[in-house]
């Protein structure tokens, strides 16, 4: 059966906080076997809920609140349909009962039925076959208290992070989360691409080859000298040593279940490159399906993935294989690349403990078309120049993780993962015409742990409370060689590197609710880094820096004084080391070198005055003592100082369902960073750092045109930025593209899709200045382009 309403999601599970999350989209749903709610049975048939009776007390209250209440009690998640309870109410439940017995309790009256969905997942819906009493008592729920920050796109399903743990919309930070209904039918070249959706993220696109893009917030560089954003998949800490972003790549749409964005200095979970805050991209867990998604479009671009997954007996497992390809958008710009992934869980029929390995592989080869000058670009943004025909690369990336979640005692618990990360890369650049190409090698092996240890009691005279306490530890063997090359011969070596980089942090996070209104969130980080470095040109060894333990307090708090209307705050300090030999003693005097530290506060009031509305407005400020950036070109892989930074800016989200089959989003960010003490050039005093737009924006309208037929109109850009250090070359970059998104159910099965991208043919690029050259060089992005694709999933 097919739901077109707001599902939404109630969670227990060893937790003493049940959440509910309202969310917008279309979720499909299949009913083998459905029990009746409105009959006192305590039927043992396949679609009850788990035996084992125990003490139930939950009063006679809107219904949505009684589900809630239940699972916390019962320790299960609930999906449904959230505009299919929001007016009912429950009798609620007291005594000992078995879960599905106490369940039928609460749903008596209603109309409403119920099937397990997973080994601790229950689905609630329609029951047809009943009707629903005349004289049922109607009670009107009333939405819950909005005590957070969290501005989200999409429906969500159950999540796939733990109960138990701290998670980002327990941060009182500016937290986004976009879910699968927004990413999976994207047609993207890699998966950073998926966040042009996201508020207040800059997206660089390079375009060129392997070396595609990133993203970045809060006024970072995007371009890889100053990496502000802290990236993990399923938990996995995912950055290369300077901070980049290459293992998204192993990722393809069709298998991400969400991507959360926490923007701020007050989450202490994480320490290294968390300097503006993190990413987290989860992918599908669990389920039994299996789907799969072929796509063809312009530039002879086409696209096959696919997604298994299968749950019995409380095992599960999940499996991806997809492949990508196409010619480009410009000349000498082809590409493929392919990706596996597989997942093993294993949950006992007790609950009490969560065990599994995660495994991905992503293999690419590609096509350079290079950078051209402005003529040139303004001439023929399709074209690539003779001396770029020999440049490309190839890249493999991989990942392997393994998790253990533990329900302690059913106010404790713990939560574990170990993990290994391989990047190989290799390149061949060649900047113009008048330098020689690079040949670049880079290889990382990154291996390390997190645990954390997570207590929630109940306490009489306090509304919630939970404290957390987390380890996490990275250690790398980095190798980096470049060779100067004609036509990919090498004539020359000029670097020869070998260092091993070690990181390790604790935290300790609180949540104190003493009143309903008000909530507090005050935590402490602490890092420390260690490592060495030799340079095999020369065998000369250098010890790293003695950055001594590097403290980080953090503090936040939110006030809800009226429903729908919470006020939140929070400050906290984040700190960035140099990259690369930066992070060693390398002078002739060495000296040991402070780390940068970043201190930042935000002010945000986030509202919900009617179910169909919802916005979010923050002022922010940002600030850094001796903040260092990458040199690009720099054969010693080293960074320079920039001095002291500040940063400021107002974010605004807002996003209104006026009427039921039509919804609107947008986003926009205005952002300024500017070098406020430049260590030795006081000329650069004022000025703004480099290819950081001055604003951000994105938004869109989703229709349901029929029940069948769906369309979004949806646009993202940014203005123009400075290309140099000291403002003088002018300002590039500025873009607004629109796209269109058409989709058609022909049943529940499968499903059509068409797609636009830069709809209006807009000119847009990437821009930087090359000092070597004296002059911009300039990446086109791509024009129109269409897409269509048939998706096809079958719920096992």
């Amino acid at each position: 059966m097919k739901n077109t309403g707001t599902p939404a999601l109630a969670s227990g599970k060893g937790s003493k906080r049940a959440r509910i999350v309202l969310h917008i989209g279309l979720v499909t749903l299949t009913a083998p076997m459905m029990i009746q709610a409105n009959e006192a049975s305590t039927s043992t048939a396949a679609g009850a809920v788990k035996a084992g009776s125990r003490n139930y007390s939950i009063a006679k209250q809107p219904l949505y609140s009684a589900l809630s209440a239940f699972a916390e009690q019962a320790g299960i998640q609930f999906a449904y349909n959230a505009e299919m309870v929001k007016s009912l109410s429950s009798p609620g439940v007291q005594g000992h009962y078995s879960a599905d017995a106490a369940l039928q309790q609460i749903l008596t009256g209603t109309g409403i039925g119920f099937r397990r969905t997973g080994p601790n997942t229950v689905t609630l819906e329609p029951n047809k076959s009943v009707k629903k009493p005349d004289a049922a008592p109607v009670v009107a729920a009333k939405k819950p208290p909005v005590d957070n920050s969290v501005f989200e796109l999409g429906q969500m399903t159950v999540p796939s992070t733990p109960s138990g743990t701290l998670q980002s919309r327990d941060i009182l930070s500016s937290v986004d989360i976009m879910n699968a209904d927004k990413i999976e039918n994207q047609n993207v070249l890699t998966s950073y691409d998926l966040f042009h959706r996201m508020p207040g993220v800059q997206i660089t696109q390079f375009n060129q080859g392997t070396t595609t893009g990133k993203f970045s917030f809060r006024g970072f560089n995007g371009e890889g000298n100053i990496n502000g954003v802290k990236l993990l998949i399923d938990g996995i800490p995912s950055n290369t040593n300077d901070g980049n972003m290459p293992f998204i790549d192993a990722l393809f749409p069709l298998e991400i279940e969400s991507i959360e964005v926490v923007r701020g200095t007050n989450d202490p979970r994480y320490g290294l490159h968390a300097i503006a805050g993190n990413a987290n991209i989860f992918t599908r867990q669990g389920g039994n399906y299996a789907k799969g998604r072929v796509s063809y479009g312009s530039f002879d671009t086409h696209d096959v993935q696919t997604g298994l997954g299968y749950e019995t007996g409380g095992f599960s497992q999940n499996y991806s294989v997809s492949y990508r390809a196409t010619n480009g958008y410009r000349d000498h710009a082809s590409s493929e690349k392919n990706g596996f992934s597989g997942k093993w869980f294993y949950t006992p029929e007790s609950e009490k403990y969560k065990v599994g390995l995660i495994a991905r592989w992503s293999d690419a080869d590609a096509e350079e078309p290079g950078y051209l000058t402005l003529a040139q670009a303004r001439a023929n943004p399709t074209q690539s120049m003779p001396h770029n025909a020999t440049d490309g690369g190839t890249r493999q990336v991989g990942q392997i993780s393994g998790h253990l979640e533990v329900n302690v005692t059913d106010d404790l618990f713990w939560s574990t993962k170990s993990y290994a990360n391989v990047f190989d890369d290799q390149r061949w650049v060649r900047y113009s015409a008048a330098e020689s190409q690079q040949e670049r090698l880079t290889n990382e092996v990154q291996y390390g742990g997190t645990t954390s240890l997570t207590y929630r009691p109940t306490i009489s005279w306090l509304n919630d409370f939970s404290l957390e306490t987390g380890f996490d530890i990275q250690q790398q063997d980095n190798k980096s060689r470049r060779y100067r090359n004609l036509n990919r011969i090498r004539t020359s070596q000029v670097r020869d590197q070998d260092f091993s980089f070690n990181v390790y942090g604790g935290y300790l996070q609180a949540m104190i609710k003493p009143f309903k209104w008000l909530k507090l969130t005050p935590g402490f980080r602490a890092d420390t880094v260690g490592g060495d470095y030799t340079n095999k040109l020369n065998n000369q060894s250098y010890a790293v820096n003695d950055y001594g333990a590097i403290w980080q307090p953090k503090m936040g708090a939110v006030i809800t004084p009226i429903e729908g209307y919470s006020l939140y705050g929070n400050w906290g300090r984040t700190f960035q080391v140099a990259v690369g030999t930066a992070t060693f003693k390398t002078n002739p005097n060495p000296i040991d070198v402070a780390p940068s530290i970043n201190e930042g506060w935000e002010v945000g009031l986030k509202l919900e005055p009617v179910d169909w509305a919802e916005g979010r407005v923050a002022y922010w400020q940002q600030t850094a003592t001796n903040e260092s950036s990458r040199v690009l070109n720099s054969a010693n892989n080293d960074s320079t100082l920039i001095g002291a930074t500040d940063r400021q800016g107002v974010d605004v989200q807002v996003k209104i369902k006026p009427v039921e089959s039509v919804s609107v989003w947008t986003t926009y960010s205005l952002q300024e960073a500017i070098v406020a003490q430049p260590p030795s050039n006081p000329a650069l005093t004022g000025t703004q750092i480099f290819n950081t737009p001055n604003y951000l924006f994105s938004g869109g309208i989703d229709y349901q045109i029929t029940p069948k037929l769906k369309s979004s109109l949806w646009t993202t850009g940014q203005s123009s930025y400075y290309t140099d250090e000291a403002n003088a070359k002018g300002k590039f970059g500025e873009y607004a593209l629109l796209n269109l998104d058409l989709g058609y159910q022909v049943n529940k099965i499968v499903d059509l899709q068409f797609q636009v991208k830069n709809l209006a043919d807009t000119y847009w690029e990437y821009v930087w200045y090359n000092t070597t050259v004296n002059q911009t060089m300039h990446s086109p992005g791509d024009g129109r382009a269409f897409y269509g694709a048939i998706n096809v999933k079958y719920d096992l």
